[in-house]
């Protein structure tokens, strides 16, 4: 009789794409359904220590809503490393110039901060608006319950 436990890692699971539209969700809710998904939660073979997720692309970045007064006061700051370098962003500016840069922040908040997270974040590709170059992969259509926000 043998009491060893036979554990089918990450060879045997199977990545799939998906496709997100992001247009009118909020954010935060938003990315910790994406950060499960990239993550591996939702299948049986998931472990904490290994990166059985799925692929994610994210569609419409740039229609992407947060709720109460985040638009006007939400800041993201970045820091130089040198002295008096510290600059801050606000959500509105940053959903300008850069969308995609919103929602990969806020799921790189959900994700592990180690090796495995930085590798599970390669798994997610964002895009300002609906096209993407990932059509060859034929990503899955991906809906959330989340309630659209209201402007």
């Amino acid at each position: 009789m043998s009491t060893k436990t036979t554990f089918d890692g990450v060879e045997s699971s199977e990545r799939n794409w998906h496709l997100v539209d992001a247009s009118g969700l909020p954010v935060g809710r938003l990315a910790s359904e994406i950060a499960q998904i990239l993550r591996g939660k939702h299948k049986p073979q998931f472990a904490p220590h290994l990166d059985v997720g799925d692929y994610v692309v994210v569609i419409n970045a740039s229609k992407i809503q947060a709720t109460s007064k985040k638009p006007e006061q939400k800041m993201y700051y970045d820091h130089s490393g040198y002295p008096g370098g510290l600059k801050e962003e606000s959500f509105n500016s940053l959903k300008k110039r850069k969308p995609e840069k919103i929602i990969e922040r806020a799921v790189w908040g959900m994700l592990p901060k180690n090796r495995l997270g930085r590798s599970i974040l390669k798994k997610l590709y964002v895009y300002r608006d609906e096209t993407h170059p990932h059509s060859a992969q034929n990503p899955s259509e991906l809906s959330f319950d989340i309630k659209k926000v209201v402007e």
